[in-house]
């Protein structure tokens, strides 16, 4: 496919420029109920992260995968379950709302100790 340069160049600009979600995801063990919260300024790329690491046996999350490999993948979901909104604001920091985001959803979810993976 032979583009103009101008043309090339201002598509890698744009997408550059391009904002990804940033949330909160869950990964949930539909057998026990655990769950493992997560969230990532790129929320879609980070869960698909975590499903190829976890395939690949090699997710940071030790209990995660030796429950992952016992009970197969059929037997878990992924889901995003919060986004950061967005604001035209300058001193808006995405990190800091997603951190808020996170820590709001591992209390609710409760994602320690027997009902998660999550380490305190």
């Amino acid at each position: 496919m032979n583009m103009p340069q101008e043309t090339r160049r201002a598509l890698v600009r744009k997408y550059k420029e391009t904002v990804l979600p940033a949330g909160v995801f869950v990964i949930r063990n539909l057998l026990n109920g655990r769950v493992y919260v997560s969230g990532s300024l790129d929320v879609e790329g980070a869960m698909n992260r975590a499903r190829f690491e976890l395939g690949l046996r090699s997710h940071r999350n030790k209990a995660l995968v030796r429950d992952w490999v016992a009970h197969g993948a059929a037997h878990f979901s992924f889901e995003v379950i919060d986004r950061v909104k967005e604001r035209d604001d300058p001193a808006f920091d995405r990190a800091a709302e997603l951190e808020k985001l996170l820590e709001l959803w591992r209390e609710e979810l409760q994602c320690t100790g027997d009902k998660g993976y999550n380490t305190p």
